[in-house]
C-alpha cells in the first residue's frame, strides 16, 4: 500500500515496494520472491488461502527451501495464518508478516517486520513451531494471535497466552513451546460456515434465517464464558435439529469458552442441546477450523472431541 498525498487515501501501488529491500541481510542466503496474489486483505477468501497452501505444499515437495515468509495485509492475516497452520505439515518454518503503516509513511514498519520474519524463518528453533506470525519484533503462534488495534503497530497480540518468542536485533529467541499440533489436509473449498456475535436482547431472527439457508456450520461468539440470551434458543435448536454443527466461542478478549452456567441459555444448557465448545479460539479462528474439519467430513461426535481437546 502507499498513500495518496493529495487525499490521504491509502491504496495498492502498482509495484510491490518490498522488492526494493531484498538485500537486507549479511547472511549468505538466497531469497526467491514470488507474487502469488495482489489483493487487499479484506478481499482474501478461503480459496485464496488454499492457493497459498498449495504453493507451500509444492515448496515442501521440492525439498529446496529452508523457510518461507508470506507478506499479507493485516486485516485477515490471522485467518490465513491459522488456515495454513491447520492444513500444512511443514519441515521448515513458515512465517506471516505485514505492516500497519504504508511504506511511504513516517515510522513505516513493513521493512523491519519483513526483516524480523526472515530472521525467524532462518532460525532452527522455529522448526516445528507451527505457522508463525511475526510483527513488531514479537513471534506469535498462528493458533491464538489476533489483531487488537485498528492502526497501532503493536496491534498483534496473543490474549491469555502471550507471544512465544521475540526478535531482538537479529537474534531470534523462543521461550514457549507448542505442546499440541493438528493437521488436516485439504484440497478444495465447498462448505459454508457462518459466524454470529451475541448481544444483549438477541432473539432468534438471525438463527431462523440461517435455518432456511444452506450453511454447513455455525460459529457463535457468545456472551461471557459461552452463554446466550434465552430468546435465541428456538432458532439454535432448529439448527441443531437440522444437523448443523454449532461451535461456541466467547466474545470476551481474554479467557476461554466453557460450559459453566446451568441456567436457560447458559453453557451447560447449550452443551446439553448439542453445541460444541472451542476453548481458547476466537470466533474467526473457530470458523476457519470448523470449515477445515467439515471439508474433511469429520463427524459431529468427532467434531466435539477435536474442538475440546
Amino acid at each position: 500500500m502507499s498513500t495518496d498525498q493529495s487525499t490521504g487515501a491509502v491504496k495498492p501501488s502498482n509495484e510491490h515496494p518490498l522488492h526494493k529491500y531484498s538485500q537486507l541481510f549479511d547472511e549468505n542466503i538466497e531469497i526467491i520472491e514470488e507474487d502469488i496474489l495482489e489483493l487487499p486483505s479484506p478481499h482474501i477468501t478461503l480459496l485464496h488461502m488454499l492457493s497459498i497452501q498449495k504453493r507451500l505444499n509444492t515448496a515442501i515437495d521440492e525439498d529446496h527451501y529452508d523457510g518461507a515468509v508470506i507478506t499479507h495485509g493485516t486485516d485477515t492475516l490471522e485467518e490465513t495464518a491459522y488456515f495454513l497452520d491447520l492444513t500444512l505439515d511443514s519441515p521448515f518454518p513458515i512465517v506471516l508478516t505485514g505492516a500497519m503503516r504504508p511504506i511511504d509513511e513516517i515510522g513505516s514498519d513493513g521493512v523491519r517486520n519483513l526483516q524480523s520474519a526472515i530472521w525467524t524463518a532462518l532460525s532452527e528453533e522455529a522448526i516445528n513451531k507451527g505457522i508463525l506470525v511475526v510483527m513488531n519484533e514479537e513471534i506469535h503462534s498462528a493458533r491464538y494471535v489476533t489483531k487488537t488495534h485498528t492502526t497501532n503497530v503493536a496491534t498483534f497480540r496473543t490474549p491469555t497466552f502471550g507471544p512465544i518468542g521475540i526478535v531482538s536485533k537479529s537474534n531470534v529467541r523462543f521461550f514457549q513451546k507448542i505442546v499440541f499440533e493438528e493437521t488436516y489436509p485439504i484440497n478444495s473449498i465447498s462448505k459454508k460456515v457462518a459466524l454470529l456475535k451475541a448481544y444483549t436482547g438477541m432473539d432468534s431472527i438471525l438463527f431462523e434465517a440461517l435455518v432456511e439457508s444452506n450453511i454447513d456450520g455455525l460459529v457463535i461468539e457468545a456472551l461471557g464464558a459461552g452463554n446466550m440470551p434465552p430468546e435465541t434458543l428456538p432458532g439454535i435448536k432448529k439448527l441443531l435439529d437440522k444437523g448443523i454443527p454449532i461451535v461456541i466461542t466467547s466474545r470476551a478478549f481474554n479467557g476461554i469458552a466453557q460450559d459453566i452456567y446451568a441456567y436457560k441459555g447458559g453453557g451447560k444448557h447449550l452443551k446439553g442441546l448439542g453445541a460444541i465448545y472451542a476453548p481458547g479460539l476466537t470466533g474467526v479462528k473457530a470458523r476457519i477450523k470448523l470449515h477445515v474439519l467439515l471439508e474433511n467430513n469429520i463427524s459431529l461426535e468427532d467434531l466435539n472431541e477435536i474442538f475440546e481437546s
